[in-house]
């Protein structure tokens, strides 16, 4: 007889909320929050090994055709050719240790033929918020070293442009080879190479991602914990219920006080704390 409150409706919809949000912890949110701390591991250990990895040839690490991926970003390559200043593109809206700035994308033709887009450093803007004025990149045949980039994507797939604003210089909202390529009708093999300090052509170096692991795993552990929580108080209040004395206690029952059901209780919390009404 004491179990018939289980099939009552407000009970009902209780239990159904309780175990849909548990099964949401345990199953999507912490598993969501474990695969991100997984990419960022992955991701980290990327950046530590190209910390100590020496520069390899570009066609070594990236045979032709192939695109720059997980196992290949952040790698350093050495390049050898020549600049292509005349088909520089700016990429706008950048954000460079929390100021605004540009990133300088440079065209440079390999020593085989091959173009690849090198991402020269930033620039500041200036107080028209345009970017400041930067040396082009050295002629003749130069040789950088330059870690391996995958190319960003623009959900508007919007082309590079120039017009009064930007002074006539071609300026672009990501750091695209495609986007370069379309500009200056050219064939640019997909990703890009980031310049690291001291390298020719550089300008202002950007910095390295950290290598922090982030609030992924920490995240994943509470969603555990709220699902378990939300059981075990579920659990609790279904054990009150059925004890003597609980809710389902008859108040006809000789020598039997009932004990208030958490409804009333909080009905009679509102009640001290909002007074009478008059």
């Amino acid at each position: 007889m004491r179990l018939r409150f289980l099939l009552r409706p407000g009970w009902l919809a209780l239990t159904a909320v309780v175990f849909t949000f548990a099964i949401c912890c345990f199953t999507l949110l912490s598993p969501w929050q474990f695969s991100r701390n997984a990419e960022r591991e992955q991701q980290n250990a990327a950046l530590e090994a190209s910390f100590t990895a020496a520069p390899v040839p570009l066609a070594q690490l990236l045979p032709p055709g192939s695109v720059p991926g997980e196992r290949t970003e952040w790698h350093l390559v050495s390049i050898t050719g020549q600049y292509l200043p005349d088909k520089e593109v700016v990429a706008r809206l950048r954000t460079v240790q929390g100021e605004g700035a540009f990133e300088v994308l440079t065209p440079l033709r390999t020593t085989d033929g091959t173009i690849v887009l090198i991402d020269r450093g930033y620039v500041r803007l200036d107080s028209k918020s345009a970017a400041l004025p930067h040396p082009p990149p050295p002629s003749g045949t130069v040789q950088v070293t330059a870690r391996v980039r995958a190319d960003e994507t623009d959900p508007k797939n919007r082309d590079a442009f120039a017009d009064a604003s930007t002074g006539g210089q071609l300026q672009s909202y990501v750091v695209d080879s495609r986007v370069v390529a379309r500009a200056g009708r050219l064939d640019i093999r997909p990703g890009y190479f980031q310049l690291d300090v001291g390298q020719p052509g550089v300008l202002g170096a950007l910095p390295l991602p950290q290598t922090d692991s982030g609030p992924f795993l920490s995240y994943a552990l509470q969603w555990i914990a709220f699902g378990a929580m939300a059981l075990l108080g579920w659990l609790y209040f279904t054990v009150r219920e059925l004890k003597p004395g609980g809710a389902l206690a008859s108040e006809s029952s000789p020598g039997r006080t009932r004990r208030k059901s958490v409804a009333e209780i909080l009905a009679e919390d509102e009640y001290a704390e909002s007074g009478p009404q008059r």
